[in-house]
């Protein structure tokens, strides 16, 4: 079996490695399996997963494009059941598929994991004990571990064409039958691997299932038993290309970086026996396996990366605080009791606290885009009214977002602190996030409007309108009721339809013909401002 294992990994040399993969050469490639070479190795007796105490869970994404609302609840459940238990949470890339691999999309995960505050112990950028956390650079380990699996004879090569499997595909479907491979290389001698692999014939590296009822329990959905070689042939370790699949790379991965448990979607669900057969080929105690269930659209269909308003990059580029995504996944699932519910706006650590995962659910649950909305504006009242920092950088945010959006008018935006601090006090219930401050009918809030032609109403009356409004004698209290009160009465006392006075209070005030009522745009502007607008639109100087 040596021999014809040396000849596996010279023939099967991926060609044109990717570049970065290239600090593995390619005589190094062909080398390390030699049997004349000793293999450097981690004990496969080494300390296993579950027995030193400590919690460490992962979080394990394909870096295919940008991460959206369903990585992001197993990354955070994932995190806080490490920093419940006093654990670590790591972060591992998994790219051993190089046809689905996103130059740049690994930075990108990372950046989104730190944005939304779930920041990895252990990860492929600031390194950790267990590394590397990247799997292209774990090449080495995968040739080590398949290695034994073929000696003792847990795996074997695979000699059939995808034109066979395909056909073998068709004919399964054609007779109704479950679609699978017929382990059919799995019966080769060793004489007929040696004349398969003198003649240079491309091979993959199968594992050999065991037809066996495999059982295991999860910690979400309790004893699930599945009869996984029922149901497919044996599966792929090592592909034609010479890299090794998802299923093989993480089994190994999971044991060598010490994962007790693994947190991860409901359509994993599936291959679980199959990994577990893998941990005990080895010889190796799987973790803890807990399969949270599926997060639907508002309609019921599953998410998709394709969808653009999913994804974390979507809601960051629209206002959406971290902490307030954070709280609308908790919505999603379960995990929390009550006592979450209580709390105005929930905080990182109080999710850590909270967290629970026997009250994760087993059933799917749709996300309500409302709870968002709800979430958002939790978040902009906690930062205001309990943390000076947060709200100083809300101020200085929203000064700068109005000053962007804003740039032919930027001599007379009106971007006084404290008139931002009344605006957001006064927006709170009225906005979803901050950006609809600079949106359509709140843009009054910042631009002068442009004086109109129209004349609605008598120069004369607008003037005498301001130098009331402007003391405290006609109106001592400069709020939404008073204001009401006072310009049904000034209406009243100058003969003047109250419609048409409304109409051009509304012109002069924001130039806009919708929009919050008159008082209130008063009320918010406050006198000097209203007083201000009311002046610049009779044309007369103050």
């Amino acid at each position: 079996m040596n021999l014809i294992f040396v000849t596996f990994w010279r023939t099967s040399l991926p060609r044109g490695l990717p570049k970065r993969l290239s600090t593995t050469p390619a005589t190094s490639f062909r080398s390390y399996c030699d049997h004349r070479t000793p293999v450097e190795t981690t004990p496969s007796d080494a300390k296993r997963p579950n027995d030193g105490e400590v919690v460490r869970v992962r979080f394990a994404p394909s870096p295919t494009g940008f991460m959206h609302l369903g990585g992001l609840r197993t990354a955070l459940y994932n995190y806080l059941y490490a920093k419940a238990h006093g654990g670590q949470f790591v972060l591992r890339i998994e790219d051993t598929d190089q046809e689905r691999f996103v130059e740049g999309a690994s930075e990108k995960l990372y950046a989104d994991l730190k944005w939304a505050g779930i920041e990895p112990d252990e990860d492929p950028f600031k390194g950790g004990p267990h590394g590397p956390y990247t799997q292209s650079q774990r090449y080495e380990i995968y040739k080590r571990e398949v290695k034994k699996l073929m000696e003792d004879g847990r795996a074997y090569y695979c000699f059939c064409t995808e034109r066979r499997l395909e056909l073998l595909r068709k004919e399964a479907l054609r007779l109704r039958q479950v679609p699978k491979y017929d382990n059919k290389c799995r019966h080769l001698t060793p004489g007929q691997v040696a004349e398969r692999l003198a003649k240079n014939d491309k091979f993959c590296i199968r594992f050999k299932l065991h037809s066996k009822g495999d059982e295991f329990q999860d910690a979400i959905f309790g004893k699930i038993v599945y009869f996984i070689a029922q149901q497919e042939g044996d599966p792929i370790l090592i592909k034609s290309d010479g890299f090794p699949t998802y299923h093989f790379a993480n089994v190994v991965d999971d044991h060598y970086m010490r994962i007790t448990h693994v947190l991860r979607g409901v359509e994993w669900q599936i291959s679980t026996p199959k990994h577990i057969q893998l941990f005990h080929a080895f010889g190796w105690r799987p973790p803890q396996y807990a399969h949270l269930p599926l997060i639907m659209n508002p309609n019921g269909t599953k998410l998709s990366k394709r969808q653009g308003d999913v994804q974390l990059e979507h809601y960051r580029n629209n206002g959406t605080f971290p902490q307030a995504l954070l709280n609308y996944v908790t919505q999603s699932g379960g995990g929390f009791g009550r006592e979450l519910l209580e709390i105005t706006a929930p905080q990182l650590p109080d999710l850590v606290r909270l967290f629970d995962l026997k009250k994760i659910n087993t059933n799917s649950s749709r996300l309500n885009p409302e709870l968002l909305k709800h979430f958002n504006r939790a978040e902009i009242r906690h930062k205001l009214e309990n943390d000076s920092v947060a709200a100083e950088g809300i101020v200085r945010e929203v000064t700068e977002m109005v000053r962007k959006e804003f740039p032919k008018e930027s001599k007379q935006l009106q971007l006084e602190p404290e008139h931002v601090r009344e605006v957001l006090s006064w927006s709170l219930p009225r906005i979803d996030s901050l950006h609809d401050l600079v949106r359509g009918k709140l843009s009054f809030l910042w631009v002068l409007p442009k004086p109109t032609k129209e004349k609605i109403v008598d120069t004369d009356i607008l003037t005498l309108l301001a130098k009331n409004l402007s003391t405290e004698t006609d109106v001592p209290e400069f709020s939404k009721a008073e204001l009401s009160r006072f310009i049904k009465t000034f209406a009243e006392r100058n003969h003047l339809a109250f419609e048409k006075l409304m109409k051009a209070l509304r012109a002069g005030l924001s130039g806009l013909q919708e929009g919050p009522s008159v008082p209130e745009m008063m009320e918010i502007l406050g006198r000097e401002k209203t007083v201000q607008r009311i002046v610049l639109a009779t044309g007369r100087q103050k």
